[in-house]
């Protein structure tokens, strides 16, 4: 078996695949999911990329600024982890209350301890440990 080359992307490629308008919809599922989560605002600034707790607060009133790559690319990976969920379990409580639980995969830390490392890859952790769980 051979490596095939793959086509490299440009990073303004990576943005035209979230367009602006899935972005903000993305923004307004994801203040959703923090609520059911019962993220604090401090969780949700770190796991957004470090963004302020008033453009946060924005965001909680509906008011979705520009996003860049990396906020676009958060959002997808937190919604991903959200729909995971949904199919690994069908009780509803367990879906939102799993990011909290100690967890032996992470070390006896929760998924939401390792993802407020604050990195990208800390959300790409977790998300690949859910796609794994999956199948």
């Amino acid at each position: 078996m051979s490596l095939q080359p793959v086509e490299r992307t440009t990073s303004s490629e990576v943005i035209r695949m979230i367009t602006d308008e899935e972005g903000v919809a993305l923004a307004r599922a994801t203040v959703n999911l923090f609520r059911l989560w019962r993220i604090t605002d401090a969780e949700a600034c770190i796991l957004l990329g470090g963004i302020s707790k008033r453009t946060y607060a924005r965001w909680k009133e509906g008011e979705i600024g520009r996003l860049n790559i990396d906020q676009k690319t958060r959002l997808s990976v937190l919604m991903g982890i959200h729909k995971a969920l949904r199919v690994l379990f069908t009780e509803k409580s367990r879906v939102h209350e799993w990011v909290k639980k100690p967890n032996r995969a992470f070390g006896g830390r929760s998924a939401l301890d390792v993802m407020l490392g604050g990195f990208l890859m800390d959300l790409f952790r977790v998300r690949h440990y859910l796609d794994a769980a999956r199948g």
